[in-house]
């Protein structure tokens, strides 16, 4: 069947070419899962600073709010305790709308991540 010396030399060559692409494989699968989680790294990076930052406003806005409501209310105590109930509330909205506000965006990110962009290249 391989009696040639050409058919022994194409296999020769094809199992050279076969390891050469199995490393640009290996290479393009490296760079692919760097640009990927760099961009999540960015992604992760970049939330946490916005949401940092929106606590600090959210913060200083409670104040302000706390020491606006202080004569409508009757003290401050009053004032802080209303401001405190709101945000129990939106901590209950966000709790319970978890789902379609955190989980499902982070998710369709993800995915879209790390699936749908081998459909543009």
């Amino acid at each position: 069947m391989f009696a040639d010396d050409r058919s022994i030399d194409n296999l020769q060559q094809l199992f050279i070419e076969f390891k050469k692409y199995l490393n640009l494989q290996k290479e393009y699968t490296k760079l692919e899962i760097t640009e990927k989680l760099s961009i999540l790294l960015s992604a992760l990076i970049l939330l946490s600073v916005v949401i940092i930052l929106g606590m600090v406003a959210l913060f200083y806005l409670s104040f302000a709010l706390a020491y606006i409501l202080d004569p409508l209310v009757g003290g401050l105590m009053v004032s802080f305790s209303i401001i405190a109930c709101f945000h129990l509330l939106l901590v209950l909205l966000v709790i319970t709308f978890r789902k379609k506000l955190i989980i499902n965006p982070m998710v369709n990110f993800i995915a879209g991540l790390f699936f749908d962009n081998d459909n543009e290249k």
